[in-house]
């Protein structure tokens, strides 16, 4: 007799989680026990299964910023796997019962925390899978307006000193799953490490030579507050977080009336969203489009950013060139 999978169907309007309404998430929970306990039944495959020969433990991020870091501190002895695949928007992700399985069938999951993946937490918990927060002992810069202020920047990424501190909550967590290796996990992430280092003295060099005058980033949302700490820029954004896309008529406002008193030569989007609203900022001022800069996910192997080292290096750069007027 031949046992079939169950089938789930989404492609559901905005407002579900898993075909459940938003409010009544208090049944998740539940739904989500059912799927993993089901997937495991009837031997449904999880996209986390590679060759039968790969017996490595498998560690799941969140996204592909997460997953690239991971990978450097893991080597070959585990295997790596992102949930969100490259171009996705982290924020307003919306998981399907495949990731269930995938999570479920995990051996460690590593999130960013300081509320990214909130849509992460709504399944995590349920899960009976070791779980770390590679955030953990960075200092938190908090969001400051619009309806997340108070609320903790989650873009912590984007200082490559605080991926080093990624780098070390990564490293303990691997050494705990898979102690045999503890000693390579530890010069890995010593290698990546002096990397990292290199990349932020190289990042505030450059951006400490712009001109005060120029020393602004105004961008779609406001994921560069770490970024503009570090090299010392003054950050201004359209809205604070990309769950929020639909730019109100005040952010625009306020937007260009910060271009326009600071003389910004330049303005940037990020690549998951659309850089409509700061085209419209662009329309009314003097400045220029800089160019798209990238937050939340890696491109392909052949795109501009297809490791997180390239990702910070060409920000810098797109965001030098265009504030200075020269070509990255």
């Amino acid at each position: 007799m031949t046992t079939r999978c169950i089938q789930l169907g989404f492609g559901l309007p905005k407002g579900y989680v898993f075909g459940v309404p938003k409010n009544h998430l208090s049944l998740l929970p539940a739904l989500v026990a059912s799927i993993a306990s089901i997937s495991l039944l009837c031997g449904c495959s999880s996209p986390v299964v590679g060759p039968a020969s790969d017996e490595r433990p498998v560690v799941l991020t969140t996204f592909t910023v997460l997953a690239d870091i991971a990978q450097n501190v893991a080597g070959e002895h585990l295997r790596v796997e992102s949930i969100t695949k490259v171009g996705a928007e982290i924020h307003g992700y919306e998981p399907t019962p495949g990731d269930v399985r995938t999570a479920s069938t995990a051996d460690l999951i590593l999130d960013n925390g300081l509320n990214l993946e909130v849509w992460f937490g709504q399944f995590v918990d349920s899960i009976e899978v070791p779980h770390v927060v590679v955030s953990e002992g960075v200092e938190v810069m908090d969001i400051t307006e619009d309806a997340y202020a108070g609320k903790p920047n989650p873009h912590a990424w984007m200082s490559p000193l605080n991926v080093q501190l990624y780098v070390d909550n990564m490293v303990s967590a691997f050494s705990e799953l898979d102690p045999e290796h503890a000693d390579a996990y530890e010069a890995n992430g010593a290698a990546y490490n002096a990397e990292l280092q290199e990349v932020r003295d190289e990042l505030t060099s450059e951006l400490s030579a712009l001109p005060e005058s120029q020393r602004a980033l105004v961008t779609c949302e406001g994921a560069f507050s770490y970024l503009a700490r570090d090299a010392g820029l003054t950050e201004h954004y359209i809205w604070p977080v990309n769950a929020e896309q639909q730019a109100t008529p005040q952010q625009i406002a306020s937007a260009i009336e910060f271009v326009k008193a600071n003389d910004v030569p330049a303005v940037f989007c990020e690549s998951t969203v659309s850089d409509r609203p700061m085209q419209q900022v662009v329309e009314a001022t003097d400045a220029v489009f800089g160019g798209v800069l990238y937050v939340d996910s890696l491109s392909e192997a052949d795109g501009p950013v297809p490791t997180y080292l390239d990702l910070i290096r060409y920000d810098a750069r797109t965001i030098i060139g265009a504030l200075t007027g020269r070509a990255p």
